[in-house]
């Protein structure tokens, strides 16, 4: 482990774990992320950052500055709870994921609660996703936290529904149990640096909003991922989110999924944000990207 690592852990347990304790509401947190994604997440030089559309919404798109338009298309879901984060926010680290991968990213900008409670987030998730996979084009669905579970319930759907799914699915630290029923929920409450769990409980109302949390679509680790393409996920091991990815790995291994996990030792939560200062994120984003060039089956290809 990196000597910043230590360092990156007890600035987010003194300043951002208080902060997310005590934000008065979803509008405090929002502004807070955008201004904090502005000053410490940069997108490489050599990726263009443009706003765009998707599915008749605004979304952010990650490109090479040079050469032909990638292939392969990353569509990846930001974090925040379902009721913060933005495209910009996440950005620079799809932009990031994007350069390595031999991709271009697109990030939509989803409703966020609880102006938009379930299901408004899957509802547009769907439509974005089926517009990628009109384009043409390998298409590998991704997200984190919140938008780690969103990616996940959309692959579900795609399941039952019988549509044709991604190429592959990745998620760092997603949130995939909204009955929050693992033990890390509890065991992990003083180690994690970013998230506090007293608040998960408000959260999850905004979400919700009276739907019912067991619905394997609010909360991917009740669906059956029978026939699903391959899945990778991550997560450390100090994150109150911790069971949501052991639990759900666990169950899609036993419906025959092909599932890459990987958990790391005392991370806070979605370190690859911290790609510009932490070793371990672009560890993190470089083995994904090699397993993204691997799925999508093209290298280099060009659309």
């Amino acid at each position: 482990m990196s000597l910043l690592r230590p360092l990156l852990n007890t600035y987010l347990r003194l300043t951002e774990k208080p902060h997310m304790q005590n934000a008065s509401g979803p509008d405090a947190l929002r502004r807070s992320l955008e201004t904090k994604a502005r000053l410490l997440f940069h997108r490489p030089m050599s990726m263009r950052l443009r706003r765009g559309a998707l599915a008749r919404e605004d979304a952010l798109w990650a490109t090479p500055r040079r050469g032909a338009e990638p292939q392969t298309t990353i569509l990846y879901f930001h974090g925040g709870g379902f009721v913060f984060g933005s495209p910009q926010t996440h950005g620079a680290m799809a932009a990031a994921l994007a350069k390595r991968a031999a991709a271009r990213a697109v990030l939509p900008r989803y409703p966020l609660a609880p102006e938009h409670p379930f299901p408004a987030a899957l509802d547009h998730a769907i439509a974005a996703y089926r517009e990628c996979r009109a384009q043409g084009g390998p298409v590998i669905v991704g997200g984190d936290s919140a938008g780690g579970g969103l990616a996940l319930s959309l692959l579900a759907h795609l399941l039952i529904e019988g549509e044709s799914t991604p190429d592959a699915v990745f998620a760092f630290s997603p949130l995939t149990d909204l009955t929050f029923s693992g033990a890390s929920i509890r065991d992990n409450a003083k180690t994690d640096v970013v998230l506090p769990a007293e608040r998960a409980s408000e959260m999850l109302q905004m979400y919700l909003n009276g739907a019912d949390a067991t619905n394997p679509l609010a909360s991917p680790l009740f669906a059956d991922f029978t026939d699903a393409p391959p899945v990778w996920i991550t997560a450390g091991d100090t994150e109150i989110l911790l069971d949501d990815s052991c639990r759900i790995v666990e169950r899609m291994r036993g419906q025959g999924v092909d599932v890459t996990y990987v958990e790391e030792h005392d991370l806070p939560h979605v370190w690859p944000l911290f790609h510009n200062t932490l070793p371990e994120a672009r560890r993190t984003l470089n083995a994904l990207a090699a397993w993204i060039r691997v799925q999508a089956g093209a290298s280099a290809g060009t659309r």
